[in-house]
């Protein structure tokens, strides 16, 4: 697996290990105007761990992520019914392109300490990564080198 296409092409066989066939690979979003709230129990129902925030025109204005909601509603004491997304989002969102090489976005994701990276091409978000989609894809070329290895060995 060399590429984000590559990945989001193939997400939803690596992710049926962890939800079974009724996990449905899309974007989710929210509205920045919601609370914060709205967003946990969106995440919840998605069995996801961050949302793409929609502005008025339903353009990207940031991203907000569990960490958020624990850092920055939950660690604060403010109330998740009164505290609107647009408060604890993450503005400055950090993305790539489906052209985008496996390593550079696993590279992305440990130096700047994220989990979640949009895939955006021609100014359209076409997906959504997470570190656990890394991981799927590194087990799942793995496994394929173990089988090789073990028919090599066995085969002789």
């Amino acid at each position: 697996m060399l590429t984000v296409s590559q990945l989001l092409t193939n997400k939803r066989t690596w992710n049926e290990g962890d939800f079974g066939s009724n996990r449905i690979e899309r974007l989710h979003t929210i509205s920045q105007a919601c609370t914060t709230l709205d967003a946990a129990r969106l995440m919840n129902e998605h069995r996801v761990g961050s949302l793409i925030v929609t502005d008025g025109f339903d353009d990207m204005c940031g991203i907000i992520t569990e960490r958020d909601i624990l850092t920055r509603v939950i660690a604060e004491e403010r109330s998740p019914i009164e505290t609107p997304v647009s408060r604890v989002m993450t503005r400055e969102v950090i993305s790539c392109s489906s052209t985008t090489k496996l390593s550079a976005v696993r590279s992305m994701m440990k130096d700047k300490r994220i989990r979640h990276i949009p895939v955006i091409d021609d100014g359209s978000i076409v997906g959504i990564i997470s570190i656990g989609d890394l991981n799927a894809a590194n087990n799942a070329d793995l496994s394929i080198e173990v089988k090789s290895m073990r028919e090599y060995i066995t085969q002789g």
